[in-house]
């Protein structure tokens, strides 16, 4: 045995004991499993490999805030019948365990996470001094793109004097305060779907109203230590930082501009004419120079998902 175990310290008393009797049938009585499950501890405590370390952080008020985004599965929801694919942007605060929940047409996008974390400072009527976020891998493509993308939320924490801070990929416990978090959010979630007896929702409105229902209940359940900690935080700007992207666009022969992977109508008169398109996380505004034209309601449709191309037509 020691010689397995020195070469492959990860071995377990099970996997060993498994292979003992298989190498010595009918050799070994049941009993001695105990004794080699000793053995191999006691040899691990002076000669196995060292393990990460992981200290108790104590956290104090105001301290920090956290943030990722995080989706039910299965995911039952529906806008009028029409199976809705979203997830939900989730900010907590460590300390007393407040948090804010928005629900996020598509995916992650610097958008959601500038008007997500935006919207939770207001309600909470400050700022913690430090904001971390796992590292939003999913919102971007390329090295170029996630570049820009740091550089923005760097801006972001900067307007409102917060410093910013990205977990290590891979390190899963770094980010534990939200994670564990999103757990409990998504059962209390569920359980109120059943208590209502449905999953479909007039309109997205209703839905965010649903969940705020639901962090309303989580929030009530901390309010003496969000109360102790709401002199901690740091006072507001005077007004907030963008939350959306411009991109340039054309519009194509066949009236139309492509943004995401995804086609929207607009008026005809428009045909070859350059653009400039806002993205926020829930709408897209067009500029023609400074004069703004139209308003169209962002699509929710995820790009990988479809077999054709939505069309969303300015009304």
């Amino acid at each position: 045995m020691l010689p397995l175990l020195q070469d492959n310290p990860g071995l377990l008393p099970k996997t060993l004991w498994e292979y003992l009797c298989q190498r010595y049938p009918d050799h070994y009585d049941s009993k001695v499993e105990r004794t080699l499950q000793r053995r191999i501890k006691a040899w691990k405590l002076q000669h196995g490999n060292p393990l990460e370390v992981m200290f108790l952080q104590r956290h104090e008020p105001g301290q920090q805030g956290i943030s990722d985004f995080t989706q039910l599965k299965p995911n039952g929801i529906t806008l009028k019948g029409e199976a809705f694919a979203h997830r939900f942007y989730h900010y907590r605060l460590v300390y007393s365990g407040w948090c804010h929940v928005k629900v996020i047409c598509g995916g992650e996008s610097y958008e959601a996470l500038a008007t997500g974390l935006q919207d939770a400072w207001w309600r909470s009527g400050g700022t913690p001094r430090e904001h971390r976020t796992d590292s939003l891998s999913a919102a971007y493509n390329n090295l170029a793109e996630e570049q820009t993308l740091t550089q923005r939320y760097a801006a972001l924490c900067r307007h409102y004097h917060v410093k910013a801070s990205r977990n290590n990929k891979g390190v899963a416990h770094e980010n534990g305060a939200v994670e564990a978090a999103h757990g409990h959010f998504k059962r209390r979630v569920a359980q109120a779907l059943l208590l209502r007896g449905s999953t479909d929702f007039d309109a997205l409105a209703d839905y965010q109203a649903f969940v705020d229902q639901v962090v309303q209940v989580i929030n009530k359940a901390c309010r003496t230590r969000f109360e102790e900690e709401k002199p901690h935080l740091r006072p507001l700007p005077k007004q907030r930082t963008n939350d959306y992207a411009e991109h340039p666009v054309m519009v194509s022969s066949s009236s139309t501009i492509l943004f995401k992977r995804i086609t929207y109508t607009v008026p005809s008169q428009w045909v070859g004419t350059p653009l400039l398109l806002l993205a926020y996380d829930e709408r897209l505004e067009l500029y023609h120079s400074t004069v703004h034209l139209l308003t169209l309601p962002r699509s929710c449709m995820c790009p990988r998902a479809l077999t054709g191309v939505a069309s969303i037509t300015a009304m």
